[in-house]
């Protein structure tokens, strides 16, 4: 029975937090807002980049006219700079390279906008190959909607019960939870381990062998 085991980008494969740090401070410094430590931006994420803006930006000024002027400044920068300081969690490259030469599908599901999505995937892992790398795209809803694991579990041809979704929020684990597929919550990523336990996924996960245990053994 083929598996598929489905990851999450930011917080899950990468730890890309202070690059969306200084590019959404860059863009807020040029309009004249304050900026915020990097580590308030791992409340801010995961949600797509325009719920990025409206958190980033001070409550009186969370309008569309502004979080649009954010964006237009954001893309071009994080666009250039998504790679400065972002890199694989440790364990990552091993775990997909061992699922991989065991015959498990890879997928990447993220709410990052596709086109950085597909950069940073290709730039970071370019010897995996993945069923389908799908970001934020234009008339897609954004996760915790399950219309992204649907769109990848058809692709692949499993059934949901050969699926496994792995990711470091809250927003990851209600996406398994809509989309009728196991959750793992990784405790390396941006969100406290509490965050996750409180769905109750499948598996809670210290380290990424653990992730290629369970899938194994299934």
């Amino acid at each position: 029975m083929k598996k598929l085991v489905i990851f999450d980008l930011d917080g899950t494969l990468l730890d890309t937090i202070a690059d969306l740090a200084a590019s959404t401070n860059q863009a807020l410094q040029a309009c004249g807002f304050p900026t915020h430590a990097v580590s308030a931006y791992r409340y801010f994420v995961g949600n797509g980049i325009m719920k990025l803006f409206e958190r980033a930006l001070p409550e009186e000024a969370r309008t569309a006219e502004q979080m649009a002027r954010i964006r237009a400044l954001f893309v071009p920068y994080y666009d250039a700079h998504n790679a400065d300081h972002s890199c694989p969690y440790p364990g990552m490259v091993a775990l997909l390279t061992r699922l991989q030469a065991e015959g498990v599908a890879l997928a990447v599901a993220s709410n990052k906008y596709q086109a950085a999505t597909e950069k940073l995937v290709a730039h970071y892992f370019p010897t995996i190959s993945f069923v389908k790398i799908l970001g934020q795209r234009e008339g897609i809803p954004t996760k915790p909607d399950p219309s992204i694991v649907n769109e990848i579990v058809a692709a692949a041809g499993v059934a949901k019960s050969d699926v496994l979704y792995v990711g470091d929020s809250n927003v990851d684990m209600q996406t398994a939870q809509n989309g009728g597929v196991d959750a793992c919550g990784v405790t390396w990523g941006f969100r406290p381990k509490e965050e996750l336990a409180a769905y109750h996924p499948a598996l809670l996960a210290e380290r990424p062998e653990e992730i290629a245990e369970w899938v194994l053994q299934k």
